[in-house]
Formats: C-alpha cells, sequence, structure tokens
C-alpha cells in the first residue's frame, strides 16, 4: 500500500512534533492509532512501526515527545541517542539494568564517547516522569479526534513500548474518550488511576523480564476488581524489547503472535468486523 508519511506540526500552537503515516488512497474518515515511543524516541522504529499500522489502514501518530517548539531537548538529540542504544547493544541484556556492570562496560569507550554516552544515558535515565507527558498525550488524541481531517470524530486508540507502554496505559486514565490501549513491557498506572480506565486494555510482555512482569498479575486483579476490561500475554523465552526488531532482544516469534493480536484488537474495538 503506497503511504503519505510526514512530520508534522499540531496542538494549539504548533508546539507539538510528531511522524505521521497514513494510507495514500483511503478517503478521509479513518480511525487512528497513537504510537508511543520507547525511551529511545522516535527513532527509526518507531516509525516503521507507525507505517504498520499506516498500512493497516489507519492513520497512525508517534509523538515525539522529546521535541520542544519543534526541536530535539539538549542531550536528547537523535545522535546521541543512538550512541547510547549502540552502547547498550553491545553488552547482555541482563547488563542494562545492572549499574555497576554497566558502569563497567562504559568505561571501556574511548572519550569523547564515554562522556557523551554518560550525559545521554543519565538524561533518558535519570528518573522517568510520567505525569510530564500527559499534555503531549492529550494533545495527539485530541488532535487526531478533532481536528485532523483523515480521522476527525474517529475512534482513536493508543500503542507504546516500554516507556510508551506506560504511557499508553497514562493516556486510558487521562482520555475518556480513548477506544483502547495498548501495553508493551509498560509500567502499569496506579491502582488509585484505575478508576478513570473507560477502555478496554491489552498487555503483551516477557517472561525474561521480571521488573516489568512480576507486577502484572496484581494489576490485572487490580483491573477485575474495579470492572475493567484487560488481557495480556506473556511469551516464554522472550526478553524486554521482543517487538524491537532493531535490537538484539528481538523475538520475531513473539512480536508476530502479538502484532496479529493487537490488529484483531483494534479492529474489535473501533468497529471493524
Amino acid at each position: 500500500m503506497s503511504l503519505h508519511t510526514e512530520w508534522i506540526r499540531y496542538g494549539k500552537n504548533g508546539e507539538q512534533l510528531g511522524y505521521l503515516a497514513k494510507p495514500e488512497r483511503l478517503p478521509n474518515g479513518q480511525p487512528a492509532v497513537i504510537v508511543l515511543q520507547e525511551i529511545w524516541g522516535v527513532d527509526d522504529h518507531i516509525q516503521n512501526v507507525a507505517n504498520r499500522f499506516a498500512e493497516a489502514g489507519y492513520v497512525a501518530l508517534a509523538p515525539d515527545l522529546y521535541a520542544v517548539d519543534g526541536k530535539r531537548k539538549e542531550g536528547f538529540e537523535a545522535d546521541a541517542i543512538d550512541a547510547v542504544k549502540k552502547f547498550l547493544e553491545t553488552v547482555p541484556p541482563q547488563v542494562w539494568n545492572d549499574s555497576e556492570a554497566r558502569d563497567r562496560a562504559m568505561e571501556t569507550l574511548p572519550e569523547p564517547q564515554r562522556t557523551q554516552v554518560r550525559r545521554t544515558f543519565g538524561a533518558l535515565f535519570g528518573g522517568l516522569n510520567l505525569d510530564a507527558y500527559n499534555e503531549q498525550l492529550l494533545a495527539a488524541s485530541s488532535f487526531l479526534r478533532d481536528t485532523y481531517p483523515g480521522s476527525q470524530g474517529q475512534p482513536v486508540v493508543s500503542i507504546g513500548f516500554c516507556m510508551g507502554g506506560g504511557l499508553s496505559a497514562r493516556l486510558a486514565t487521562l482520555d475518556p474518550k480513548l477506544a483502547g490501549a495498548v501495553i508493551f513491557y509498560g509500567q502499569a498506572p496506579g491502582e488509585d488511576r484505575i478508576a478513570s480506565i473507560q477502555c478496554p486494555i491489552r498487555g503483551f510482555y516477557a517472561s525474561l523480564d521480571p521488573r516489568i512482569t512480576d507486577a502484572v498479575p496484581a494489576f490485572a486483579e487490580q483491573m477485575q476488581r474495579a470492572g475493567k476490561d484487560f488481557a495480556y500475554r506473556v511469551y516464554e523465552g522472550a526478553h524486554h524489547a521482543f517487538f524491537n526488531d532493531s535490537r538484539a532482544s528481538y523475538h520475531p516469534q513473539a512480536a508476530r503472535s502479538a502484532f496479529a493480536e493487537v490488529l484483531t484488537f483494534f479492529n474489535q474495538v473501533t468497529g471493524g468486523v
């Protein structure tokens, strides 16, 4: 399918930046998917994911959450983030969250690469405050539902990965009109936020990602007690970020299975057959 893709400015004063993809030949009035980034930002992989949803007949928007008035914040530039990503790909996944082992690995980097990687790693992982992105999340859903001609008046759903998985769940607590949300190995919202969720949620997790996956059964129980619609799947033998085909953690069987389920779920909640 031929796609139209572009970087757009949107929001009340055009302060938001995002990557948009849509089917070129389909008429306006298609449902929309908000694709929420991993901690790496709207990189080639996230753009590719947005393109996949556009190929499936959706308008897809990946908000650049690190942009301010159309420009990347200091320390979050694409080349700086790419350097951190390349560094992490040189060490085993179990080292990613082991600060001592990670620091030892960083010491082997030559200067000035070592300083750059340390600076941007600290900016990315120095404390994730999901509430800081609330305004940007709501701006994306409002733009797609209320303003953008390609999806105006149509259902909007969200999907996110890692950091974005937590943000997809967060958007479900903020936007009562959201039609559905998908979490890929992301942080669950606090129990105090569950009552505000109005849409069904689906989650996809990895057995070798205990930091995230171990908390999922408790979240499922909380959702059930609150009468909310939540179902999830844990893929055996998969690591965190198993959906990202640009990383060593990619697990093709889990990724194929999860994507098929997501497409079915989105088709259901946006009024498909």
